[in-house]
């Protein structure tokens, strides 16, 4: 890469963009959003149908936003005001998406020098070896992409699109189907090739797991808008809008009425859903007799097989186990304490306190990590 181009690349993405679009029988969706996507890696989250493709494709030039401005670096992409609207190809912008779209018929030297027709034979093929070897997959040149598996082809993918030296990188959900392991291994290399090539990344996932491995900063998305920027644990540690804290992984989102207010102490008790069932929040904009929604995560919940006595934690709720299933490494728990709970166990924990459905069980619940959620 050429030092102009280099400096071009190491600086920022901004994109505002205004995009209504209708289709029959749903409602109208409307993007509107600003961003900055400084070089390194920023992950774009949010739930489905949020809008992150389409700001991709706005971004890519693919779609074409009714109003807004996109710039990367020093050059204008698009620009309503002033009529400037850069075709695709022109952009230096690298785009993979979920299906990969590899030439079944062209080996992985194929695929990945395809961009590089403008460029002398020995300059391309140099090119195309650096960027297969930065992503391991040199040894694997000749084959086909029916021939290698899953996370070969990721590679080979992010190879083609990387070896053209592009200015940005949009990834749309490009590990989707790949174990955590793999996962993180190609986002290593990733990695490694982005430290010196010093580009913006923007990364979508609604994969909670993805934005932890990966996330240096978060722009959280929902219909069109977006909610909030930071850290991941700024982010989605607390989220205060609903769908959010779904796509973030809060299991229990109940439903409650604020009782009383305690400014002093910094909580407020709320009863939850039509129940007798009270917990302590953090205190919120609200008063008594208000409506809030409590967002929870079901790893943040103790369960005991006794009623405990002594501890900090303020909220201890008497149930009964409804059901018990297996997930993956966990064990998902469904207690009813006239509303009901999903709580996370290890399958030591169960085996140790000899839980089963219908057996009388506490939970155990500290104040802040109960969080107030907006529609």
């Amino acid at each position: 890469m050429d030092s102009v181009d280099s400096e071009i690349s190491a600086r920022m993405l901004t994109a505002r963009a205004k995009l209504a679009r209708t289709r029959p029988g749903s409602p109208p969706f409307v993007l509107d959003v600003s961003i900055e996507v400084p070089r390194g890696i920023t992950i774009l989250f949010g739930p489905s149908g949020a809008g992150k493709s389409t700001l991709l494709d706005c971004i890519a030039g693919l779609a074409r936003p009714d109003e807004g401005r996109i710039v990367t670096g020093e050059k204008v992409l698009f620009d309503s005001d002033a009529g400037v609207n850069c075709p695709p190809r022109a952009r230096r912008i690298a785009y993979v998406f979920q299906t990969l779209a590899l030439f079944p018929h062209l080996s992985a030297e194929q695929n990945v020098s395809y961009g590089l027709n403008g460029l002398p034979t020995e300059q391309r093929a140099a090119r195309v070896l650096e960027i297969l070897k930065a992503f391991r997959v040199d040894k694997l040149r000749t084959s086909k992409p029916a021939e290698i598996s899953g996370g070969e082809r990721q590679r080979i993918a992010l190879a083609r699109s990387l070896v053209t030296q592009p200015h940005v990188l949009l990834l749309d959900e490009p590990l989707a189907g790949l174990d955590a392991e793999l996962k993180a291994s190609i986002v290593e290399d990733l990695r490694a090739w982005n430290a010196a090539s010093r580009i913006p990344i923007l990364y979508v996932t609604h994969v909670r797991e993805e934005v932890d491995a990966l996330g240096e900063r978060v722009i959280a998305m929902d219909q069109g808008r977006v909610l909030s920027t930071g850290t991941p644990a700024e982010v989605l540690e607390a989220p205060r809008h609903r769908r959010l804290a779904q796509a973030a992984g809060f299991e229990n989102l109940l439903s409650g009425t604020v009782v009383d207010l305690s400014v002093a102490d910094g909580v407020m008790r709320v009863r939850l859903e039509d129940s007798r069932c009270e917990i302590e929040v953090p205190l919120g904009y609200a008063a008594a007799g208000d409506r809030v929604r409590v967002a929870i995560r079901a790893g943040d919940i103790l369960l005991a097989s006794s009623r405990p006595l002594g501890l900090s934690a303020r909220n201890v709720m008497e149930g009964r186990i409804v059901a018990m299933e297996p997930r993956g490494t966990l064990v998902r728990a469904r207690v009813d304490c006239g509303v009901e709970f999903v709580v996370h166990l290890t399958p030591g924990a169960v085996r140790t306190l000899e839980l089963a459905g219908g057996i009388r069980v506490w939970l155990v619940l500290k104040t802040h990590s109960c969080h107030l959620v907006e529609e």
